[in-house]
C-alpha cells in the first residue's frame, strides 16, 4: 500500500471513529472508552493529514496559475510567492506525519521509577550518584514532575550507595528512558591533595512505572520477610520488623525496602518497585526480540556500556551514543540544560526509527 493511500486510510478511520461516537443510541460504556481512546491518538495525525492535503492541492492550484501561458502577471507573481511558502511547509508536513505514524512505545506516557547506583570509584562515585539524583530533581521541577525518594541508602561522607525515586508526571518515561546505562564523571575529588583528576561511575536505570493493568502479581508467587531495619554500620534503626525483601519467584527479582517505619508502607512500597522491575524485564525481553537485528539502536537499554562523561575540569558533559558534547556542565547538573542531551537523543532515536521505516517500505 502506497503513503498518500495509507493515509486516506487513516484519514476514513478517523471519521468513522468520531461518527460512532457520535451515535446517540450508544450504550456499551467500555466499547465507547476504546472508541474514544482511539479517536484522541487518531486526532493529532488526521489533522496533520488534512494539513497536509490542503497545502498540496494549494500547491496545485498555485503551480497551474504560473504555467497558464494567459495568466496574468501580477497573479503569477503572487502564486511563485505562493509555492515558495508551500513547498516548505508541504515538506515540514510530510515529516511531521511521518513522526507521527511511527510505533509507538506503550510505556511512553508512564512514570517511571529511576534507580541510582554508585558504581566504581569508592566514596567518589558516590558522591557522584548523590550529584546524579540531584540532577533529575531539579530536572524534574524543571519539567513540573514530581519527585519522591521511595529508597535510600547513603555514606558516611554524604554520598549514596543507591537511591530509588518515584518521578510521576506528563510524559515521564519518554524523557528519561534514554538515561539508562553507565555515567561516568571525570573531577578531582575534594579529599584529593595532589589536584589529580579521578574518573570513577555510577550506574542509572529507569524503569516504567507498571499498573495492575500492565502486569498482574500473583500473591503465590512471591516471598514476603520482614526483619529489622539496619543503618550504616548495621545497627538497629528500630525495634519492630518494619523491613521487608519481596521476592518475585518465577524471575527472580528480589526488592528490599527499610526507610518507612511502617511495615505495612514498606510493603506498598516494594511492591511498587517489585512491579515495575517485572514488566521492565518482559519488556525489555519483548524489545530484544523485535529489535535483534538493531543493536545499534539508541536506546537499547544496555546497561553495561558507558553512555556519558562529566567531565568538571572542562565542563564538559559528552554523550557517546550520538557524539554530543556539551561545554555547559553546570547547566545539565543543575538540570536547566539536560533537555538539550535528552531532545538530541529523542531526535536520534526518531531518526533511525523513520530510516527503518523507510526499509521496511
Amino acid at each position: 500500500m502506497s503513503m498518500d493511500a495509507k493515509l486516506d486510510q487513516l484519514l476514513e478511520r478517523f471519521k468513522e471513529v468520531g461518527h460512532k461516537m457520535a451515535a446517540s443510541d450508544y450504550a456499551d460504556a467500555d466499547e465507547y472508552v476504546k472508541l474514544s481512546k482511539e479517536y484522541a491518538e487518531l486526532e493529532p495525525v488526521a489533522e496533520t493529514i488534512s494539513a497536509l492535503k490542503i497545502a498540496r492541492q494549494e500547491l496545485e492550484e498555485s503551480q497551474d496559475l504560473v504555467n497558464d501561458p494567459d495568466g496574468d502577471a501580477e497573479m503569477v507573481t503572487m502564486a511563485e510567492e505562493e509555492i515558495n511558502r508551500l513547498v516548505p511547509l508541504i515538506k515540514d508536513l510530510e515529516h511531521q506525519v511521518k513522526l507521527q505514524l511511527l510505533p509507538k512505545d506503550e510505556a511512553d506516557t508512564k512514570n517511571a521509577i529511576l534507580e541510582i547506583r554508585a558504581g566504581t570509584g569508592g566514596d567518589e562515585a558516590a558522591l557522584f550518584a548523590g550529584d546524579l539524583l540531584r540532577m533529575y530533581q531539579r530536572f524534574g521541577e524543571e519539567q513540573g514532575w514530581k519527585c519522591e525518594v521511595m529508597s535510600l541508602s547513603e555514606t558516611e561522607l554524604g554520598g549514596i550507595k543507591e537511591v530509588t525515586l518515584s518521578v510521576a508526571g506528563k510524559d515521564v518515561f519518554s524523557k528519561l528512558k534514554f538515561e539508562s546505562g553507565v555515567h561516568r564523571v571525570q573531577r578531582v575529588p575534594a579529599t584529593e591533595t595532589g589536584g589529580r583528576i579521578h574518573t570513577s561511575a555510577a550506574t542509572v536505570a529507569v524503569l516504567p512505572e507498571a499498573e495492575d493493568v500492565d502486569i498482574q502479581i500473583e500473591e503465590k508467587d512471591l516471598r514476603i520477610d520482614f526483619y529489622r531495619s539496619s543503618g550504616p554500620g548495621g545497627q538497629s534503626v528500630n525495634t519492630t520488623d518494619s523491613a521487608v525483601r519481596i521476592t518475585h519467584i518465577p524471575t527472580g527479582v528480589v526488592v528490599q525496602q527499610q526507610d518507612e517505619k511502617s511495615q505495612h508502607k514498606n510493603k506498598a512500597k516494594a511492591l511498587k518497585i517489585l512491579r515495575s522491575r517485572v514488566y521492565e524485564a518482559e519488556r525489555q525481553r519483548r524489545d530484544a526480540e523485535r529489535a535483534a537485528d538493531r543493536k545499534g539502536q539508541v536506546g537499547s537499554g544496555d546497561r553495561s556500556e558507558r553512555i556519558r562523561t562529566y567531565n568538571f575540569p572542562q565542563s564538559r558533559v559528552t554523550d557517546h551514543r550520538i557524539n554530543l558534547t556539551l561545554y555547559k556542565l553546570n547547566e545539565v547538573m543543575m538540570g536547566t540544560a539536560l533537555d538539550e542531551v535528552i531532545d538530541a537523543l529523542i531526535a536520534e532515536d526518531q531518526v533511525a526509527k523513520l530510516a527503518a521505516l523507510s526499509d521496511e517500505g
